[in-house]
């Protein structure tokens, strides 16, 4: 069992109201950036006009329904500065994603934009377990990426003292680790199992670390890969939510006493649920896409917009604002095999039951003739033979066939044959032929 962490008593005045109270704060905001999107942003007046919006009409917060959606396409349309609704010089920070697939998403902040980020990342760190003087390991990458230098400075905000490492240079990360003896790393869960592996090449015992609280984010992932960090490192695993759409790292956190989902900081940033298909606001309770609304960003306010990831609202508990359930899949990450529905995350939790493999695994799509087949490839351990590997994977293709009720192929590699992350993990690899 993971050491008790010491009582939070430094909540923010915020974090403390009643749901009424929150709700007010929230229409003003709201309120307000409908208005500085039209008067300031192309094509929020566009949008708006188009839909009969009058931004003076928005007087509940379920008025914002009314509004359209902004999509990733929409930011890729207006790239790189069109959605700023503050003049250039006025940004004094600019982040990008990769554009992999398009142009990138451009995102701006002014400073007090940026004030904002940090303050709600060192709630989220604080919510997590972190206290100030803590040592926190930052391998989040660096770069146009948010996730590093939004990390960063929500860290030293809160008052711990910060090791800035990035990503890579794993041997490095785990020498770090035993030299500046951190309580607190934040990284992708992934990139954290290549570190725990390092560890125990090296014969540390990743048990006697001094980490107590791992803050884990920018990927999926499972409560079987919570338990399974939690049980190899003896520390408290728990997630961060964010996207560089809407500011960054910092959006939702879990609380590390009850890890029962991850509040919204919803005095910035407001959630819906809708019908991913119809696009239909939805009950709290019921699953589906999760919408964001920036209440408080000057540069670059984001209004409905579809992140693609989906889950349900729940009412808070640790806080008064409302959780969303751990995000363990997206509507784009989404395999559609034979008719039925497939995330790579139910893929991870059946690996995780089954102890002759690695956590590390990819899903190959492949097409033969006019039919998609997918290939789940995963390691075996260093101490596992090739046959009992083989027989393992042959059990991970029953439970797929028993528990999702689809066929997939499973091939078991070597030790290591599957490519290791230094941030988020490749879980699909489409080696389909592009029509």
């Amino acid at each position: 069992m993971p050491a008790a962490i010491p009582p939070d008593d430094h909540l923010e005045p915020i974090e403390q109201v009643s749901v009424e109270e929150l709700r007010s704060v929230q229409l003003d905001r709201l309120r307000w950036s409908v208005r500085h999107a039209y008067d300031n942003v192309p094509h929020y007046r566009a949008a708006l006009d188009a839909a009969g919006v009058d931004p003076r009409e928005v007087r509940e917060l379920s008025d914002l329904a009314r509004l359209p959606f902004t999509t990733k396409e929409t930011l890729r349309q207006n790239y790189p500065f069109g959605m700023f609704a503050v003049p250039r010089e006025e940004v004094v920070r600019l982040h990008a994603s990769s554009g992999t697939t398009g142009k990138p998403t451009v995102v701006g902040y002014t400073r007090a934009d940026l004030d904002v980020w940090a303050t709600v990342v060192a709630r989220s760190i604080r919510a997590a377990g972190g206290r100030p003087g803590d040592v926190l390991h930052n391998a989040y990458g660096y770069g146009l990426f948010t996730g590093g230098l939004g990390a960063h400075a929500g860290a030293e905000k809160l008052g711990c003292t910060v090791v800035p490492v990035s990503g890579g240079m794993t041997e490095r990360q785990v020498q770090l680790i035993a030299d500046f003896r951190p309580a607190v790393i934040m990284v992708t869960p992934s990139y954290m199992l290549n570190i725990v592996d390092e560890m125990e090449r090296r014969g540390l015992d990743p048990r006697a670390s001094s980490l107590r609280v791992g803050i884990f984010g920018a990927e999926p992932w499972t409560d079987e890969m919570r338990r399974a960090i939690e049980e190899r490192l003896d520390m408290h695993a728990v997630d961060i939510y964010g996207l560089s759409e809407i500011i960054g790292p910092g959006v939702a956190q879990e609380c590390v006493e009850t890890k029962d989902g991850l509040h919204v900081w919803e005095d910035h940033f407001y959630p819906e649920i809708i019908d991913p298909t119809t696009g239909e606001v939805l009950p709290d309770g019921e699953e589906g896409e999760l919408v964001l609304t920036s209440l408080t960003k000057e540069a670059m306010p984001v209004l409905r917009y579809r992140t693609r990831d989906l889950t349900r609202l729940l009412p808070g508990s640790m806080r008064p604002m409302r959780r969303i359930e751990k995000i363990t899949g997206r509507t784009d990450d989404m395999i559609i095999l034979r008719g039925v529905n497939l995330f790579p995350t139910q893929i991870e939790e059946l690996v995780l039951g089954v102890p002759e493999l690695t956590p590390h695994f990819q899903c190959v799509r492949r097409r033969e003739g006019n039919l998609d087949t997918l290939t789940v490839r995963i390691e075996r351990r260093e101490h596992v033979g090739t046959e009992v590997g083989d027989a393992a994977g042959r059990h991970v293709a029953d439970l797929v066939k028993r528990m999702i009720g689809v066929s997939v192929a499973v091939e078991v590699v070597e030790p290591f044959g599957i490519e290791r992350s230094v941030g988020k993990m490749r879980r699909i690899v489409d080696e389909r032929p592009r029509d």
